[in-house]
């Protein structure tokens, strides 16, 4: 590396010294060199960047005054210079803190200074800038107004998550080089009169890196998504560490788009905001889908260009040093559907549509833009923006497993442990474990109620509502409080429909013989080979028998055993009056909800109603049947296990219609086909005497029978109406119509 003997002198123009840049003349150095280190003395060296300027004297440096000043600098004095070259693993500025006071005194005034503002133009005018701890600067804020910046400290930008490991400690630097994205932070000089106000004020204390995969979203109220975050950074804004040419050299493009989705209440709107915050970024322009859409024509797609109008004027004018910024659209599916499937519309949607993906992705690109968009339909969006240079990175904001839920949990009782206000009988881990399926809105809602459920023992018992205050003063939210609003109040939306099941286990589980205990010991087979397998994520099980036999009850009894986070029951009950295309729907989005799961289990039930099969005709739906058999062998995505039961009473009518095939296993459920079997219910029955028992197995002893445990439960409420000594003959004139008694 060269060194050149040069003198200094002043700088050429007030502009140039704005710059805060040491000006030489045109061609002196390679054109490559940006920076220089000027040596002043045997034991002084000072870094600066620097610009061509062909008014300059040849051999000669300009300076400006506050430069000289910081250098110690005369007029003429000889000066060593050379070529500077950055370390830019370790030189990076990830922060750079700064003393601002007034350039000059007399122009002091009482306005307030926004340090945002300040931060992002001095982002954009000191770009790949050299800074040294002590230098002082020239700023012209706005075009017009004048500030004196003294660099105070520096931290070197973490980067070592790029390389996939873990992140470092902060690191002090006295030299660097500024990026486009370094934070800027401001702070009053001493002694000065300027008014600070805004967000880059100070210290912030536990600021963290540009790009931190081990950020504490807790203190964001943010739980359970820590590596959804640390995957969006690094895919996301890694590029945007590096300086803008080294983005150049590699050809690497800036990441324009992210989709969150996924199922609601699972934190999509609450990432996306918190991603807007923690980048040192343009503040996020929030919009909610609907809002864009105006009845008037042209002005959908005009709101749409408002949206990016500021940041292509920054790029127009400041180029790659242009600061970043994120436009959040919440609810994108309502104005991002399928071009074309918008029947009968004005063709709006499609529209704006086209405006959209022309302003993300089109002939003039924009590279200082992030859009994030949010849905739970992420089926409902137009491919063309689901493409690589578009919503590029899809992330999906699932349901929290247990180490996320318990992270939630802590976050929303954070308060009331500060304030001794949880009672210590309260354990987060076993809530956690209570709280399968429930997404971060269900765990929030459930604190809420544990807290109206212990407000609500503060109110007195009186004529008016009256408040016990000395008594709130002592309040303490109870672990009983939390197991009654888990009860009652809340229920996760992909959970267990504890109530549909109940109705088909109104009595139980009657063990009449050996036939129920093999189809249930079976079944057990089948939910742990669900559970324990990572060979078969989808197991299926059709149990059919004859109408009345138990097989939903039995596959109802089955699901809720299994203690599966997801157990949903698809019956023809709930789609009476249904259309074949809204039943193909709802079966559809119960399998969908299903896939949400890590462990889901579906009962199908009386799938021959489900299919309007009636043997006169013969007639059924074709295309719930094409569903169905779609739908009954497509596997899980990756990560989930779904078990589905299937019942039925015409195996005979699924066997023409190939479903019987799609099934992995079949267990046949039995009616109930002796006399020992039916004396096996009675005893379990509370309806007969003891002598009356007796007479009722001596009668039925040996004989051959067939009747349904449905319908022989029925039987037997009616003859428990019959007045006393009537009851067994009562029983036999039943069994011998209904039941075949032979």
């Amino acid at each position: 590396m060269y060194i050149q003997v040069m003198k200094a002198t002043r700088c050429p123009t007030d502009e140039l010294s704005f710059t805060n840049c040491a000006i030489i003349s045109a061609g002196y150095f390679d054109e490559k060199t940006k920076h220089i280190m000027v040596k002043t003395s045997p034991s002084s060296e000072y870094v600066f960047s620097v610009k061509s300027y062909p008014g300059m004297q040849h051999g000669t440096v300009g300076f400006s005054l506050l430069q000289r000043k910081w250098a110690v600098l005369s007029i003429n004095q000889d000066i060593e210079v050379k070529p500077y070259e950055f370390n830019k693993s370790t030189q990076l500025i990830g922060c750079i803190t700064l003393e601002v006071d007034f350039l000059q005194k007399k122009n002091s005034t009482p306005e307030a200074y926004d340090t945002d503002m300040m931060a992002a133009e001095f982002n954009m005018a000191f770009s790949e800038h050299a800074f040294t701890v002590g230098q002082q600067l020239v700023f012209k804020l706005e075009g017009k107004k004048l500030l004196g910046l003294v660099v105070k400290e520096m931290e070197a930008a973490d980067i070592s998550m790029l390389r996939g490991g873990k992140t470092s400690k902060r690191t002090k630097i006295n030299l660097g080089i500024s990026m486009a994205n370094t934070q800027v932070l401001f702070e009053k000089a001493e002694g000065s009169s300027i008014n600070l106000i805004g967000k880059s004020v100070g210290r912030a204390a536990g600021r963290q890196s540009i790009i931190n995969p081990d950020w504490d979203f807790k203190n964001m109220g943010i739980g359970g998504l820590d590596k959804e975050f640390s995957d969006i950074f690094r895919r996301a804004f890694a590029s945007r560490v590096f300086p803008p040419e080294f983005v150049e050299q590699i050809g690497a493009q800036h990441v324009k788009g992210i989709l969150l989705y996924g199922p609601p209440g699972t934190g999509k709107t609450l990432m996306a905001r918190t991603i807007g915050k923690m980048l040192n970024s343009r503040p996020p322009q929030i919009v909610n889908g609907p809002e864009i859409l105006n009845k008037f024509v042209g002005e959908s797609e005009a709101n749409i260009r408002k949206l990016f109008s500021a940041a292509e004027d920054e790029q127009k004018r400041c180029g790659v040093n242009s600061g970043l910024h994120i436009i959040i659209f919440d609810e994108i599916d309502a104005i991002c559907k399928q071009r074309g499937t918008m029947s009968g519309s004005t063709g709006v949607h499609d529209t704006v549509v086209n405006q959209l993906l022309a302003k993300i992705d089109g002939v003039e690109q924009l590279n200082n833009i992030l859009i994030i968009g949010m849905t739970n339909r992420r089926d409902l969006i137009d491919e063309a923006l689901l493409r690589p240079g578009r919503l590029e990175v899809q992330m999906e904001i699932g349901l929290p497993n247990e180490e996320g839920r318990l992270q939630i949990l802590d976050i929303y009782v954070s308060k009331m442990r500060e304030n001794k206000k949880l009672a210590a009988d309260v354990n987060l881990e076993e809530l956690a474990s209570q709280t399968k399926n429930f997404s971060g809105a269900e765990i929030a809602g459930l604190v809420r109620a544990s807290q109206s459920l212990a407000m609500n023992r503060m109110i007195k018992a009186s004529s008016k509502v009256e408040v016990d205050y000395e008594a709130a003063e002592k309040m303490q939210v109870q672990k009983s409080d939390f197991m009654i609003a888990l009860a009652n109040d809340i229920k996760p939306a992909f959970g267990v429909s504890d109530e549909s099941f109940s109705n088909y286990i109104l009595n139980g589980i009657i063990n009449f013989g050996e036939p129920v205990a093999r189809v249930l010991a079976d079944g057990e087979l089948v939910v742990q080979q669900t559970k324990l397998s990572n060979r078969t994520p989808l197991v299926s099980l059709l149990m059919e028998g004859p109408p009345g036999s138990g097989k939903t009850a039995l596959a109802a009894t089955l699901s809720m055993k299994s203690e599966f986070p997801f157990v949903k029951i698809c019956s023809p009950e709930d789609m009476v009056g249904y259309s074949e295309s809204a039943k193909c729907q709802a079966i559809k989005k119960i399998f969908e909800d299903a896939y949400k799961s890590e462990l889901s289990c579906v009962v199908v039930d009386d799938i021959e109603r489900l299919l309007d099969y009636v043997p006169i005709g013969p007639r059924f739906s074709n295309l719930v049947l094409q569903a169905l058999l779609v739908l009954l062998k497509k596997i899980p995505p990756k990560g989930r296990k779904l078990l589905i039961i299937g019942t039925t009473s015409q195996k005979e009518v699924l066997q023409q219609m190939e479903m019987v095939s799609i099934f992995n296993t079949h267990i046949h459920v039995p009616a109930l086909s002796t006399g020992d079997q039916l004396c096996s219910v009675i005893e379990d029955f509370d309806c007969f005497t003891v002598s009356e028992r007796a007479t009722v197995q001596k009668k039925l002893s040996g004989k051959r029978l067939c009747i349904g445990i449905k319908k022989l439960l029925v039987l037997l409420e009616l003859v428990r109406q019959t007045e006393e000594g009537f009851r067994v003959p009562k029983l036999l004139c039943l069994l011998e119509e209904e039941a075949g008694l032979e």
